[in-house]
């Protein structure tokens, strides 16, 4: 019976020791398994640092876009203010061919860009009287003017910017160019600008007026960022000695 006793006592031992290292076993389980409160606070700071990093990098790229859209646009602004330079020096060259020739109507403009590149005779050398430089499109892929001549449509449409752009009153041609004046088509609707519509873009690769031309224009089909006379397009933009 003492036997049985002890075994009984033993028994129950073994039951008791198990049964504890069970329940401290589960207890390290449930408390590995359930975070901390400081481990739920650095999650939640982890969480609103990666929103923050985020958020900085969005407005990084708002920044560099807008960036390099004023560059782009101050180059073409640029671009723009040089294209009229080089304009408004190949309109006085025409000036000065054209008195050199006598100032006699038609006949007396040039034909074509070479022309006024060799210039005017002065006693037994030659005057220059444009650029080589001048004589390249700034705002075109190939760099080369479109010649206008004075019957040609493109005047009519600056006539009637130049008139839009005054309040009303019509552009008067300089007094030796009054007979070329005549030449010009007449307006049609002096409300009508062309330049209102959205420039398609990319170069016009029409062929120049054949024979005698009064001006040159662009030939960039493109909106500008600078206005001409009110002018908003770059093969609007007509460069004459006609009214200047």
């Amino acid at each position: 019976m003492n036997g049985d006793f002890e075994v009984a006592i033993r028994m129950t031992r073994s039951t008791f020791s198990g049964s504890a290292h069970l329940a401290v076993n589960s207890r390290l389980c449930v408390a590995w398994a359930k975070p901390s409160h400081h481990d739920s606070k650095s999650n939640l700071e982890h969480g609103y640092a990666l929103v923050s990093l985020l958020v900085v990098i969005s407005l990084l790229a708002l920044f560099a876009m807008a960036a390099a859209s004023n560059v782009r646009q101050q180059a073409q602004r640029e671009r723009e203010k040089e294209a009229i330079f080089r304009g408004e020096q190949v309109a006085d060259s025409i000036r000065a061919y054209y008195r050199f020739r006598g100032a006699q109507g038609v006949n007396a403009l040039p034909t074509n860009m070479e022309q006024l590149l060799e210039g005017i005779p002065r006693g037994t050398k030659k005057l220059q009287i444009l650029r080589v430089q001048a004589a390249k499109d700034p705002l075109s892929q190939s760099g080369e003017w479109k010649l206008i001549g004075p019957t040609s449509q493109e005047f009519a449409s600056l006539v009637r910017s130049l008139t839009v752009y005054s309040g009303g009153a019509p552009p008067t041609p300089r007094n030796d160019f009054r007979q070329l004046a005549t030449l010009i088509p007449q307006m049609t609707n002096v409300l009508d600008t062309d330049s209102t519509s959205t420039a398609p873009g990319g170069d016009d690769n029409s062929a120049s007026s054949s024979g005698p031309f009064l001006g040159v224009a662009s030939r960039s089909q493109r909106n500008s960022v600078m206005t001409y006379y009110g002018i908003e397009r770059h093969d609007e933009w007509i460069f004459t000695p006609l009214f200047r």
